[in-house]
């Protein structure tokens, strides 16, 4: 073996190898080209039935009203490609987990080689600093460190040991004599085998699941489609019905196809793409502020209609730093350490908030900063940021000493290290000998089940209790902290030759100094982030490759698990799959906290969660998160920590690494499926008192009262102007204290059913009444027509008020809370009276000036409007305590397995 690592392979096999199993990269996914985006824009109900009403009016010679229905159709499909085609991103950015070189032996040489240019079979080199370029099967190492947080979620350092035997089917954070793409080495040397490059390592399986086409689509596109299809259904059915009854009155058939069009373009929301994609556009903009940026629109509402966030422990709900935390010293004193990660402005102190004292605590200090193989710098170039290399838990330790006030690297200089045991995963333990003042010393860190044994008898004098230390040992474990055990021993005086003595077999009769409790800290915003979620009654559950004990406890302090909650392993997950459907189901909702789980796990976690009927966001930053991140409803990676693969697959971006700004987040985005609910209420309301008219007329014998390119002015340009300023609604206020919307409820809901009939009633048959009493005036139908025509842009003017909140009455809003919509409000009437005055257009429109005193008449009977909608608000007050009851109904459902 040894000649093979020094050869390596050949030039010539190297090619061959090549062919066989392709460049050491990872396949895209083609994007689908524009012309492709802009035909998709066209498969919907809503379209084919304008086109079908289009190609009608050419028929019957409506040469206007076709060009416009089709000129609509363009409008439409131009704004969706547009909208698209910008939110398109590369769904796949693994192959930048891949370094661009590395250092392989080819022909018996180390040489640097491109990283596609790696095959299996050939001998990498690694050194401290190197991101790993594949798959290696080790074939020697030295104090082999590899951060693997990026596919187990672990935040530990990963200890490596080349002759050790794994099974291939261990779990990744348990393969220790193995390396994997897109690590990075961050201590030691070793060389390794190339066993799977490109797809077919663990990133190219991860990248596997990423790229499957079968996405979770959108809360927004969900709801949207069941709501164009019953619209359609109900459209062509009250087509079909005025149809008969017209032709068994014995209309000519050009009379009969022009109103089946005039119907179509009524009842069909013509401006609802163009609103919703503002309103999604407005809402990406108001997240910017809060720190989510937005690199798909539809994500915008996605994210305010999760009913449960699955997020990743390490550098999400931490800081991924492991941190010393606790101190409890030989004599049974504690210390509590402020501060977090790489952190130095912490502080030392004990019960009482004394800072700890050089006698008592300097002794443990040291022993942690001198048994240390990291390094620790002071910042440079005016960064406020320490610069750290090396093992986590070392660099732990040197942030505790310089918390105290030391100088790491002074103090190393200071008391020189002579020998060293460097820590192995199977000692468990680091030594070093030192000279400090005028004294030879050993010290010794490491597990307190190594550590203890060596101990004969405590530091200061105290008597040694191994059962007391035992128990403060178990405390601080079931609190979730790893804890370490640190020692001394004094081997003589400068006259001593530390260089002559054997490190390991000086390891015995030292004195305890005591224990130290390390952890990856929470986030200090986390905890009330989780709070807020549950006050908007959002499950928020933990999903983690760490130790099930230190999830769990972490999950406690957050809030997310209680006392009787227990952590599930993807060993348990693992057996359940094996048991059945049911049985994965049932574990799944036994619990909020999720360990040990590799990443095709907690993929499968997020589809029965989806299953279960949740809206699922889940949050991550690594690679081990992205095939969750891309198949749930919401992925949200974290900006700074993140990887660009966690960052490709997602939806949304947290650009502060801020758990809380996702709170705002959710704010945000029910805010915009507020606001497009309400340009929805506005539109269907008018397009159906469009349809009322029309049935009223046919079902009385009266002329068809509005022609379709009226019909098409008063949806597009006055009602359009209006519905597209609606989307810029601010918060009503209570957007967090409401529950989630149920997954399967509709855009209509009861409450808007309600209000639709109730003013689509009063519209259409007021817009009649005025339509008969002009004809009985003596007027033209052209007149009539016109008459009615101003109406309903006055109905739409008014009716915009009412569409801006579903309960508060308009009395009680800010009136100037929304200034476009106000200028909306004056647009779409001025240019409906310029059109009137214009010439050509008052022609192809059929409309002419009318009298104020008409226009004041006809402002009057819209007014009613307002006081309708009032008095259906107050009927609503009066029954909220019915629907808050159901709200809390709605809460306690998906709060069930909250205890």
């Amino acid at each position: 073996m040894g000649d093979f690592r020094v050869i390596g392979l050949t030039t010539a096999q190297a090619n061959e190898k090549l062919t066989q199993y392709g460049p050491n990269s990872l396949p895209e996914k083609r994007s689908a080209g524009l012309w492709l985006i802009f035909i998709r824009q066209f498969n919907s109900p809503f379209i084919y039935m304008l086109f079908v009403a289009a190609l009608l009016s050419f028929v019957l010679n409506h040469y206007v009203n076709g060009l416009f229905i089709f000129a609509v159709l363009l409008i439409n499909a131009t704004i969706g490609t547009l909208q698209e085609y910008s939110a398109q991103r590369a769904a796949i950015a693994l192959r930048k987990m891949v370094p661009q070189s590395a250092s392989v032996y080819r022909d018996g040489v180390i040489c640097t080689l491109d990283s596609t240019d790696i095959v299996p079979g050939d001998i990498v080199k690694l050194a401290s600093g190197d991101k790993v370029p594949a798959d290696l099967q080790l074939l020697n190492c030295q104090e082999l460190l590899v951060n693997e947080s990026i596919l187990t979620g672990e935040s530990m350092d990963a200890s490596k040991q080349a002759e050790q035997f794994i099974t291939d089917d261990a779990p990744l954070a348990e393969q220790s004599n193995r390396v994997f793409a897109g690590t990075v080495v961050n201590h030691g040397r070793g060389e390794g085998e190339v066993i799977a490059t490109g797809a077919r390592s663990q990133i190219g399986l991860i990248a596997k699941d990423v790229s499957v086409s079968g996405t979770t689509k959108p809360p927004l596109l969900q709801r949207i489609e069941r709501f164009t299809l019953r619209v359609s259904y109900s459209v062509l059915v009250v087509i079909a019905l005025l149809f008969t009854i017209t032709l068994l009155r014995g209309e000519d058939l050009a009379t009969v196809f022009l109103l089946g069009v005039a119907l179509a373009v009524s009842a069909i929301p013509e401006g609802l793409p163009a609103a919703i994609t503002v309103a999604l556009a407005i809402g990406m903009r108001r997240m910017a502020k809060v720190n989510v940026i937005v690199r798909k629109l539809i994500a915008v509402e996605s994210l305010g209609s999760c009913t449960y966030i699955a997020s990743d422990k390490t550098g999400t709900l931490t800081v991924n730093k492991m941190t010393v935390k606790k101190i409890i010293l030989s004599d049974g004193s504690r210390y509590e350490v402020s501060g977090e990660g790489i952190n130095v402005h912490g502080d030392i102190r004990d019960r009482g908030g004394l800072r700890a004292q050089a006698q008592a605590i300097e002794p443990v200090l040291l022993a942690g900063l001198l048994a240390n193989e990291a390094e620790l710098s002071p910042p440079e170039n005016h960064s406020s940021h320490w610069l750290a290399r090396g093992d986590g838990v070392d660099v732990g330790f040197l942030v505790l000493a310089a918390k105290y006030g030391f100088e790491p690297q002074q103090r190393q200089h200071l008391y020189p290290e002579i020998q060293a045991i460097p820590y192995e995963s199977e000692n468990a333990y680091s030594a070093s000998i030192n000279r400090v003042n005028d004294k030879t010393c050993l010290f010794a860190k490491g597990s307190a089940e190594r550590i203890l044994p060596m101990c004969s008898q405590s530091a200061r004098g105290t008597a040694f209790n191994t059962k007391a230390i035992e128990r403060q040992m178990t405390q601080l474990a079931n609190q979730g902290y790893r804890v370490l055990a640190l020692a001394s021993k004094t081997l003589g005086d400068n006259n001593t030759s530390g260089a002559t003595l054997d490190p390991k077999s000086q390891l015995k009769d030292l004195d305890f100094l005591g224990l130290v409790g390390m952890i990856d800290p929470l986030r200090p915003e986390a905890v009330t982030a989780i709070k807020d979620c549950h006050n908007a009654a959002i499950e928020v559950g933990m999903i983690t490759g760490d130790h099930p004990k230190t999830a769990l406890a972490l999950a406690r302090q957050l809030g997310i698990a209680d006392q009787h909650s227990v952590a599930v392993s993807g060993t348990q997950l693992n057996a359940a799959r094996e048991k059945g459907a049911k049985a994965f189901a049932k574990l799944v909702k036994s619990t909020q906290v999720f360990a040990r789980v590799e990443p095709t796990q907690k993929l499968q976690i997020i589809q029965q969660l989806i299953s279960d009927g949740h809206f699922v966001a889940v949050t991550g930053d690594g690679v081990n998160d992205a095939p969750a991140l891309r198949h749930a409803h919401v992925g949200i990676a974290m900006g700074k920590r993140g990887t660009d693969v966690a960052r490709e697959s997602s939806d949304l971006i947290i650009t502060d690494d801020n758990f809380s700004s996702i709170v705002q987040g959710i704010k945000q985005g029910r805010i915009v499926y507020n606001n497009i609910r309400k340009v929805v209420f506005l539109l269907i309301s008018t397009g159906a008192a469009e349809i009322t008219l029309f049935i009223l007329s046919v079902l009385f014998g009266f002329p068809i009262p509005l022609f379709p390119i009226q019909l098409l002015w008063l949806n597009l340009v006055t009602n359009g102007i209006q519905d597209v300023a609606l989307a810029f609604e601010p918060a009503e206020g209570d957007e967090l204290q409401q529950a989630p919307r149920p997954p399967k409820e509709t855009i209509f809901n009861r409450i808007m059913l309600q209000r639709i009939l109730i003013n689509a009633v009063v519209m259409g048959t007021l817009a009649f009444l005025v339509f008969i009493w002009s004809l009985d005036q003596g007027m033209s139908e052209q007149t009539a027509r016109n008459t009615t025509l101003l109406l309903m842009v006055l109905f739409e003017n008014v009716h915009v008020l009412n569409s801006r909140s579903e309960s508060r009455s308009i009395f009680k809003q800010d009136f100037f809370g929304n200034p476009l919509l106000l200028f909306g409000m004056l647009a779409a009437q001025g240019i409906h009276i310029a059109a009137m005055y214009t010439p050509g257009l008052k022609d192809v429109l059929n409309v002419e000036p009318v009298t104020l005193e008409l226009w004041s008449r006809l402002l009057m009977i819209a007014l009613i409007l307002i006081i309708v909608d009032e008095m259906h608000k107050l009927l609503l007050h009066r029954h909220r305590p019915v629907n808050h009851a159901a709200n809390m109904h709605w809460n306690n459902h998906w709060r069930k397995y909250h205890p």
